[in-house]
């Protein structure tokens, strides 16, 4: 890992401008991967999270789904923004797609009745905690990524393109490639006013 922890998680931001230049191997995409499906906590160890890597010609054929998704909603004089967008997805190296498996969620409401409501948002809370570790890994070995949510639009589509369980819901997608361009200037409340501590 070529930043520390604290280093990487201030440095990871959303990256749009992203290529297809190879900076990490595959290998190491996964290892990353791996690690962050492993050992990121969840309500109950549930181990809810499910994620799908795409790469190559993979990755490009989902944001070409996107694209013909979004062409039927967006009306064809506004779609050239969009088209642009999508498109600098695309021009990634890769994209992590990261799924709740509802299975898992539905067992634990069945065994622990008393906490049935909670379980769907401890199901985010844990999907939150995966993207974030991924991203902070992506960004610790020198890629920029952004995250992204077109779940609802695209995810019939990816169960049936890439045979993943109906059972998984799909939650964000993570193109991640070499960066081209650096984030704008992020902008801080103040601490004080986020954070409370009694002594």
């Amino acid at each position: 890992m070529s930043k520390d922890f604290y280093a990487a998680l201030k440095a990871r931001r959303s990256i749009y401008g992203i290529s297809k230049e190879e900076i990490v191997s595959y290998e190491k995409i996964q290892e990353i991967i791996e690690a962050a499906v492993k050992h990121t906590p969840s309500a109950f160890n549930s181990q809810s999270a499910r994620i799908l890597l795409l790469l190559g010609k993979q990755h490009d054929t989902l944001w070409d789904i996107t694209k013909e998704a979004l062409r039927k909603i967006v009306p064809e004089n506004a779609f050239a923004p969009t088209e642009e967008k999508i498109n600098s997805f695309k021009s990634g190296y890769g994209t992590v797609l990261f799924f709740e498996d509802e299975t898992v969620i539905k067992d634990l409401q069945t065994q622990f009745a008393l906490y049935k409501d909670n379980f769907p948002i401890w199901s985010h809370h844990a999907s939150g905690m995966v993207q974030l570790v991924v991203w902070t890994g992506l960004e610790a070995e020198g890629l920029g990524a952004s995250l992204q949510h077109y779940g609802a639009l695209i995810e019939e589509q990816v169960i049936q393109k890439w045979n993943v369980p109906t059972t998984w819901k799909l939650i964000a997608q993570l193109p991640f490639g070499k960066p081209t361009a650096d984030p704008g200037e992020k902008e801080f409340k103040p601490l004080d006013e986020r954070i409370k501590v009694f002594k």
